[in-house]
């Protein structure tokens, strides 16, 4: 496929990206201007991964320590907010809700929300990241 037509493609998938709120226009569109989306991205595909395994642990054992799962789901919002992955933030903040009112069921809730979330964050970025990548393949521009 040329170039032009991958670019075109790139181009559409990331509008779509902040149309459906994946991640939010203007900070992904100035990681993309100082050139470190995408290298966020990968960050953000990677911890993120780590910090659900963490949780997911934590969340198995027969006393859940909901203090360190807490900590967990803030260092996971942060990590969103780097690429503006506004709705897994948001998923974030509302187990911190449910973590503020020992709510139990409502955080086991709100992780799987995040989970869903982060799941299509990472499909949509490693879509794009492929796209970059066979962008850069067809040579200069």
């Amino acid at each position: 496929m040329a170039a032009a037509a991958l670019r075109a493609r790139l181009n559409a998938h990331i509008f779509r990206m902040y149309a459906e709120g994946v991640v939010e226009e203007e900070t992904f569109e100035q990681l993309r201007e100082d050139g470190t989306a995408t290298e966020l991205a990968r960050l953000l595909i990677n911890e993120a991964y780590e910090i659900l395994h963490d949780i997911d642990i934590r969340m198995e054992e027969p006393e859940v320590d909901i203090d360190e799962v807490e900590a967990l789901t803030q260092q996971l919002m942060e990590c969103a907010s780097s690429v503006g992955a506004q709705q897994v933030k948001l998923a974030c903040m509302h187990f911190g809700d449910f973590y503020e009112i020992k709510c139990k069921q409502g955080c086991l809730v709100s992780l799987d929300l995040v989970r869903n979330l982060y799941c299509i964050v990472r499909n949509d970025v490693e879509i794009m990241m492929q796209l970059e990548d066979q962008i850069a393949a067809c040579g200069p521009k």
